[in-house]
């Protein structure tokens, strides 16, 4: 009983360490990530490909209100699994530091630059005082001096750079997928079809095009663009990827 309440009083102080070192707030934090559907970054010789599983919880929700996938700059955008909210807040944290960095010296702000940023910002609310960590993680992939590069920020404020990453829901499943399928000198198209591929893996092999997100950054263009349903559809069709049973029935 007293381990117990010992526990508690650990749980209850974001900035207290537990004796074994651990910041159980923080903790918390990463199981909410893994409570959001799953999003996936790869990064291939042509850019950078972000995918994300954008369940409709309802048939009555507008699907462009789910947004998972969003443009930090021309050059970087952004994927997110775990609290919508708090996604939100960190984009437009990323947005301003890019548009601040544009102003200050007249460039493009570098991929790995912003991240830290983000990160640096995230980690500012593991050890303050009446307030609680961010409970998402987002994917960052974006191109710096003609590279195509990608990262993921963690609740702790770490930030990691991956070639190819899964977060949220069934990440392990993800991750195992993508480290089996990955090639380092995949083109953007074949960066899709796996990221699609692996979607489809945890979501009985089959998927909607409006409960998928997609965007790429393309190294030539330097541009971030997001995929349009009807587009979606078609890269799922190519793949026999698409969930044709759920097609609505037009007789009554």
């Amino acid at each position: 009983m007293q381990g117990q309440a010992q526990q508690q009083a650990y749980d209850r102080g974001i900035t207290i360490f537990s004796p074994d070192g651990r910041l159980y707030q923080v903790e918390y934090a990463r199981e909410a990530v893994k409570r959001g559907t799953a999003s996936i970054g790869i990064r291939t010789s042509d850019g950078v490909v972000l995918a994300v599983d954008k369940r409709i919880p309802s048939p009555l929700l507008e699907d462009s209100s789910v947004e998972k996938i969003h443009k930090a700059d021309d050059h970087v955008g952004i994927a997110s699994a775990g609290h919508v909210a708090d996604a939100r807040q960190l984009i437009d944290f990323a947005r301003r530091q890019a548009q601040v960095n544009q102003l200050r010296y007249g460039e493009p702000i570098g991929v790995e630059g912003l991240t830290k940023s983000v990160t640096d910002h995230i980690q500012q609310y593991t050890q303050v005082g009446g307030a609680r960590p961010f409970g998402v993680a987002l994917i960052v992939g974006g191109i710096e001096d003609g590279q195509p590069r990608l990262f993921e920020t963690d609740p702790s404020g770490t930030p990691y750079e991956w070639k190819a990453l899964a977060v949220g829901a069934d990440r392990g499943e993800l991750q195992t997928f993508l480290e089996d399928g990955y090639d380092p000198e995949a083109d953007l198209d074949g960066g899709v079809s796996l990221a699609l591929d692996a979607l489809a893996s945890v979501n009985e092999g089959s998927l909607l095009p409006n409960e998928v997100g997609l965007a790429t950054v393309d190294v030539e263009t330097e541009s971030f663009e997001m995929f349009e349903q009807d587009r979606i559809a078609t890269y799922l069709e190519e793949a026999d990827l698409l969930d044709e049973g759920e097609e609505p029935d037009d007789e009554e």
